[in-house]
């Protein structure tokens, strides 16, 4: 018993600074991540967009996804987990620098286009540290390890979302009120002057992420790779291929409905508030909220998996929150909806942990390919916010024509547009009870 101790507490020793190392990484997505919350109704007014127009910013950084996950994974398999996350880090920077001139044009499509490239350089650094962190000890353990990244992450957003959300939206009411009575010349050089203050924190965001790409190329990180040998089997055959495996094709659907609950969670709660007639000084910090009623409950995780909770035991709970959060979204008012919606980030914080492994148990030689299907659902973020946005602005002009003032329209719209959670957490919720085991001998 003593041996296995030892020989326990030589492994986590072993492991603990690649898993810090791996948490700052966490710590630098979360942060670009989450100050989409900031840049959307920061966008709304420079570009004067429509809101399903402005959550096109959430749609351009996820569906980069999409377009890199296999790409990732095969640019991963030729150059290695540590140099893949290097070169994820110096693309972000690259996008980083589109902002410049995007800030100079004005231009929203080119500014998307910067949120795109940074995108890229994400897929790049999750499609490298998601399947390193989950292989990097035992399986049933990972849930933990990602809730440990999960809280990098999470603090990392909420500081972006304060830091961005001072620096944008700071005067934007004064801003908005003014538009309306100013003369075109007037209007254009106040949004111009807005769309400059972009340019030096996403020029110190740059250099910070070139150097880290640099860094990363030297840190300690060990060669980790998940057994070779499918543990599975179908009768007297091994799997032979990834479509023999109905679990991860459920886990990545399960994936594409969660990061779009999430971003909605994390990026609609400030415009939410506005809609609401709160101002955007105070509105500012509810993304904040939501990403520390995440952070609390990923710590909660870490105690509890695997130990006093298993991963699939999370992943209903996480479920079924969701559903009776959704419910007191929608038939509340006020500060007391925007808190539901904050309160989200209990229900959605060890989803992702608990997917993961869940997903890639048993795949043996076909991880890294499972990885890159789990990284290309992260395009929900891209699909499921716009259709949210989309589903406000088809209602509020319903409303509008009934004889609802503007702002009563905008509130009850913004309000029932959270009705498209509800099948997204029912189909985690059937994953959680026996998506995650179909095709598994269990």
């Amino acid at each position: 018993m003593s041996n296995l101790e030892n020989t326990s507490a030589s492994q986590e020793k072993s492991t603990l600074i690649p898993i810090l190392i791996i948490a700052g990484l966490f710590f630098i997505f979360g942060f670009v991540t989450w100050i989409n919350g900031a840049l959307i109704p920061f966008m709304k007014t420079i570009n004067e967009l429509t809101t399903a127009q402005s959550y096109l910013v959430a749609s351009a950084s996820y569906i980069s996804f999409v377009v890199m996950a296999l790409p990732a994974s095969y640019i991963i398999n030729k150059i290695g987990y540590r140099k893949g996350m290097s070169l994820g880090l110096i693309v972000m920077a690259l996008g980083a620098l589109v902002f410049i001139p995007a800030a100079e044009a004005r231009t929203y499509w080119f500014f998307l286009t910067g949120i795109f490239i940074q995108g890229m350089g994400m897929t790049l650094l999750q499609t490298a540290s998601n399947p390193y962190i989950t292989i990097l000890g035992p399986i049933e353990s990972a849930a933990k390890r990602i809730a440990i990244m999960g809280i990098a992450n999470k603090v990392a957003g909420a500081l972006g979302s304060l830091i961005f959300g001072a620096i944008l939206l700071s005067g934007i009411d004064e801003i908005k009120d003014k538009l309306g009575t100013v003369g075109l010349a007037e209007k254009s050089q106040l949004l111009d002057t807005m769309a400059d203050s972009v340019v030096t924190p996403y020029v110190v965001m740059a250099v910070i992420l070139f150097v880290l790409g640099i860094l990363i190329r030297r840190a300690p990180l060990p060669h980790v790779e998940a057994d070779p040998i499918a543990e599975t089997k179908d009768g007297d055959m091994t799997k032979t291929n990834i479509f023999q495996f109905p679990h991860l094709w459920l886990g990545v659907l399960t994936l594409f409905v969660y990061v779009g609950v999430e971003v909605i969670a994390g990026d609609t709660i400030i415009a939410y508030g506005i809609s609401l007639g709160f101002s955007a000084v105070d509105a500012k910090f509810f993304t904040t909220f939501t990403l520390m009623a995440m952070v609390a409950t990923y710590a909660l995780g870490v105690f509890l998996i695997p130990k006093y909770m298993s991963q699939a035991f999370a992943l209903r709970a996480s479920a079924v929150l969701g559903i009776v959060f959704t419910f007191c979204i929608v038939f509340t008012s006020g500060f007391t909806s925007i808190l539901f919606v904050a309160a989200l980030g209990i229900a959605n914080a060890l989803v992702w942990p608990a997917v993961w492994p869940l997903t890639l148990e048993g795949l043996g030689k076909f991880t890294k390919t499972a990885s890159a299907l789990l990284i290309m659902a992260i395009s929900g973020g891209a699909i499921i916010p716009p259709l949210y946005g989309r589903f406000v602005d088809n209602n509020k002009i319903d409303l509008i024509a009934q004889g609802l003032s503007e702002a009563s329209a905008s509130a009850q719209a913004a309000t029932s547009g959270y009705w498209i959670l509800l099948p997204c957490y029912i189909i985690i919720l059937y994953y959680a009870i026996s998506g995650h085991k179909l095709g598994l001998n269990k």
